[in-house]
């Protein structure tokens, strides 16, 4: 399947429209069912050191750093900075009040990558993290994001739609469990924008000193994880 990359309805609606609460409501569901989250924790597994600096771009409602930090608070101690960016952050109270719960610092960046990673001296970060959002960007940008990455940060550990024939079929069956035309329309836009094979490690920067997996990690989804080397 060629990869196609389209925009989706979610991101030109307002944070507040109907709409777009359904949609992200929905969003919750389907990535419980991609499983996304455990995928995410086992590979944070092998992370040595700990984090103690993060970005997640295009973070949403925070609700994956909320279940990362219940899982990992214990484990990475109390010392954990969160930087969350997104163009339109929708992070709730109770998201918020669970991960300093843990101990750990937020900072909410509203902001596109675009010119996030246009500045002049960007922050650096122990991890970079994406849940279901690299496949918003042509590989052209996202080669310009990758160099910017492998200059700022010492891991990169993304999730994506896994690009295939079968999860276009699974997509067109998700009015089954309510989700709305939103949701319905941009799964598949996001499956045709997804990634197989080793197609990210393909524009990550050469001899930027990461080693890189990569791999179709279930049904639905596609894992890239670039770690630095030493």
């Amino acid at each position: 399947m060629e990869r196609v990359v389209e925009p989706e309805l979610l991101d030109q609606l307002p944070p507040s429209d109907p709409r777009a609460i359904h949609s992200r409501r929905d969003l919750r569901r389907i990535n419980f069912w991609m499983g996304n989250v455990g995928l995410i924790q086992k590979r944070l597994l092998e992370l040595k050191p700990s984090p103690k600096r993060i970005l997640e771009i295009g973070a949403g409602d925070g609700r994956l750093m909320e279940k990362l930090a219940i899982r990992f608070g214990p484990q990475w101690g109390k010392n954990v900075s969160v930087v969350f960016l997104d163009i339109h952050p929708t992070i709730s109270n109770e998201t918020r009040n669970a991960i300093e719960a843990q101990g750990w610092k937020i900072q909410i960046v509203q902001a596109n990558l675009r010119d996030w990673v246009r500045q002049s001296q960007p922050e650096s970060f122990d991890l970079i993290i994406a849940n279901l959002f690299l496949h918003h960007f042509s590989f052209e940008e996202l080669a310009i994001f990758f160099q910017a990455f492998a200059k700022t940060t010492e891991s990169v550990l993304s999730c994506d739609p896994r690009r295939w024939e079968p999860a276009v079929l699974f997509a067109k069956l998700l009015w089954l469990i309510g989700c709305n035309f939103v949701t319905r329309h941009d799964a598949n836009v996001s499956i045709r924008a997804g990634f197989r094979d080793e197609e990210l490690s393909a524009i990550w920067p050469e001899e930027s000193g990461f080693n890189l997996q990569e791999n179709d990690a279930s049904y639905a989804s596609h894992l890239f994880f670039a770690r630095r080397i030493g």
